[in-house]
């Protein structure tokens, strides 16, 4: 198995690593849009299966997130999701001149906080920070 890796995925496979994980697929013209305003994503095929895919979300100056960590189940533990995730850190951190930093932020899965403690990302609440939230909107 050779996986390759590409900076592209369809809405299709989009949904369908996120239906693999557990999560609700997205209506797909809203899943193309949050695809094309991705600041950096990276797809692994295995030949043209689309088997992940990390993405992250940026407002270009302090304040980056990592979303969208999904590796099909088949093909988890293999070092694909710490391939992925160290592109996504290395691409933030090239274009930073001495003495600039980035806020990256994610919501780990339940249970893969210590995946993402690897990578020096410290869990919330803690002394300093509270606990990450999320709300869902609906149309």
């Amino acid at each position: 198995m050779e996986i390759e890796y590409r900076h592209t995925i369809t809405k299709e496979s989009y949904n369908h690593l996120r239906k693999s994980a557990g999560w609700q697929e997205i209506e797909p013209s809203q899943a193309q849009t949050g695809i094309n305003n991705s600041a950096f994503l990276v797809a692994a095929y295995d030949g043209e299966k689309c088997i992940g895919c990390l993405r992250v979300i940026s407002d270009g100056g302090f304040t980056a997130i990592i979303v969208d960590v999904l590796v099909l189940p088949d093909y988890q533990q293999k070092g694909t999701g710490k391939y992925m995730l160290s592109q996504a850190l290395l691409a933030m951190q090239k274009p930073l001149s001495s003495g600039q930093r980035v806020m990256v932020n994610l919501m780990a899965a339940k249970g893969l906080e210590s995946f993402y403690e690897k990578f020096g990302f410290i869990s919330r609440p803690n002394s300093e920070s509270g606990a990450g939230m999320v709300r869902y909107l609906e149309g």
